[in-house]
């Protein structure tokens, strides 16, 4: 299954030189794994408040392929690679139609509220 999540690219989001600045692809797949978790069912805030539990990016491999522009529209699509208890691998592209302009591999683990790492609550791991 592939999440898609469609962006814009606004001025405040280039360089100098009118493309994406490089880091503000990390926010855009950011957005797009709060969105794609609120469409799966799960309620970060609750999980939180009721559980004392967060997801934490563990790594990301990241590559920049070719620049966005102002004005773009944009689509992150995001699929699960693989689940365990422990942590979800996830692969994320930055599309501008048929072109890719990022890809990113990126590791979720879930943290206590102490910053311990812990499993997954049930109803993630159920997701693939």
């Amino acid at each position: 299954m592939v999440h898609r999540f469609k962006l814009r690219v606004y001025y405040e989001d280039t360089d100098l030189a009118g493309i994406v600045y490089y880091a503000n692809y990390l926010k855009f797949i950011e957005r797009a794994r709060s969105e794609w978790v609120r469409e799966i069912g799960v309620d970060q805030a609750k999980m939180k408040a009721e559980n004392d539990l967060v997801f934490a990016v563990r790594r990301v491999e990241a590559d920049y392929l070719m620049p966005a522009k102002f004005d773009d529209l944009l689509e992150v699509q995001t699929k699960v690679v693989d689940l365990s208890g422990a942590k979800l691998d996830l692969s994320q592209e930055v599309m501008r139609g048929d072109d890719t302009l990022f890809a990113s591999k990126v590791t979720l683990i879930c943290l206590t509220g102490t910053g311990r790492p812990t499993r997954f609550p049930a109803e993630i791991r159920q997701i693939t």
